[in-house]
């Protein structure tokens, strides 16, 4: 029988997702200050040099993998945090091969 994961319950469920919603508009945030970062130290670097092709993929390049970064580990943090992860039945609980 599969045990019921805290996050079938429509209260811890809704507290777990504010929280994350919460985590992925801070790192907007931190996305858009790293972007802007980027951007400013390739312009002091490059100076005229920097064409909008580069621009266009720095912001995408940074900004994606912020964001896909805060996305997964987000996900990990609502999994962990509301118990989910306690809920799953481990399959190899009893194999005595992966006993210490």
């Amino acid at each position: 029988m599969v045990k019921r994961s805290p996050l079938d319950d429509k209260g811890t469920s809704q507290i777990a997702w504010a929280r994350y919603r919460r985590l992925m508009r801070g790192m907007t945030i931190v996305s858009f200050l790293a972007v802007v970062g980027a951007l400013s130290w390739l312009r002091w670097s490059l100076g005229d040099a920097l064409t909008i092709h580069m621009i266009i993929a720095t912001a995408a390049g940074i900004g994606l993998s912020v964001m896909l970064g805060a996305a997964l580990m987000g996900l990990v943090f609502l999994s962990s945090g509301s118990g989910h992860d306690e809920s799953i039945e481990d399959p190899f609980e009893d194999d005595p091969d992966l006993k210490p």
